[in-house]
């Protein structure tokens, strides 16, 4: 009799076990980036949630302090007027003394909070981007769109960084003219990973879009997003040592040649 409680016992545990690995299984790990940095720390998807580590989002975003408050067991933050607290035994978060639900988890000594109810709470805005498959966070008061920063200096880096600052910023150039044509995309990220008539850039080929941009692509692409522009309305480029160029010499009439680029409109 006691070896067959023992049996239910255990199919009985091993039954309960099953049933969590659903639940585990449905956290998925994103990438977040703030203003066009992305997050250090690894963020999580779960029952449509995102959870971020509350001080390498802060980090991202900048001027805060960052501590935990072992007597409160809360982490705490301020960053001039503003102060937050995360409490994980409440699942509660407070900004500026306003209560706010969401839960509040500490894991190997890092406290994750839910990425939209705490930067909404902090005036940011917060946006799914597809093409990162993470979010992206625009802080207030930010000069740039993070999405179209992000992308842009990206592309910028991946086609021209080896170019001039010109050359750079002429490539950013092509991507905004191509936003304000009714040809194609209305969304910096929408035009680099344009699909329509085949890839559009080799770098979103090749995995290049990816890689981290240089201070000058970045800057590059501020400047673009403050409208600076060298090449007119081009909407066109290739580099002659890379590429022959055949569809665009026959189609489109030539603008100027910049660095390894030729440009066309």
């Amino acid at each position: 009799m006691k070896r067959r409680s023992c049996k239910y016992l255990l199919t009985a545990a091993l039954l309960c076990a099953a049933l969590t690995l659903p639940a585990k299984a449905a956290r998925r790990r994103v990438p977040v980036q703030a203003d066009a940095i992305p997050v250090s720390a690894a963020a999580y998807v779960e029952q449509g949630v995102t959870y971020v580590p509350l001080r390498a989002l802060l980090n991202a975003l900048g001027s805060w302090q960052v501590w935990w408050d072992g007597e409160a067991g809360q982490a705490a933050a301020i960053s001039g007027n503003v102060s937050l607290r995360a409490d994980p035994a409440g699942n509660v978060i407070r900004v500026n003394g306003i209560a706010l639900s969401g839960r509040v988890t500490v894991e190997s000594g890092v406290t994750y909070v839910p990425l939209r109810l705490v930067c909404e709470a902090l005036g940011c805005k917060v946006e799914w981007d597809p093409y990162l498959g993470g979010a992206a966070v625009t802080s207030p008061g930010a000069a740039y769109d993070a999405v179209e920063l992000y992308w842009l200096s990206r592309i910028i880096y991946a086609e021209s960084g080896a170019e001039s600052m010109t050359g750079q910023i002429a490539v950013g150039n092509v991507i905004l003219n191509r936003m304000e044509s009714s040809r194609f995309p209305n969304t910096v990220e929408g035009v680099i990973f344009d699909r329509k008539d085949a890839v559009q850039f080799e770098p979103v080929s090749n995995g290049q879009i990816y890689k981290t941009p240089s201070a000058q692509s970045v800057e590059a692409a501020r400047r673009v997003l403050d409208g600076e522009n060298v090449i007119g309305s081009a909407l066109y480029f290739y580099a002659p040592a890379l590429s022959q160029g055949v569809w665009i010499n026959a189609s489109c009439t030539y603008q100027q040649t910049i660095g390894c680029h030729r440009f066309y409109l």
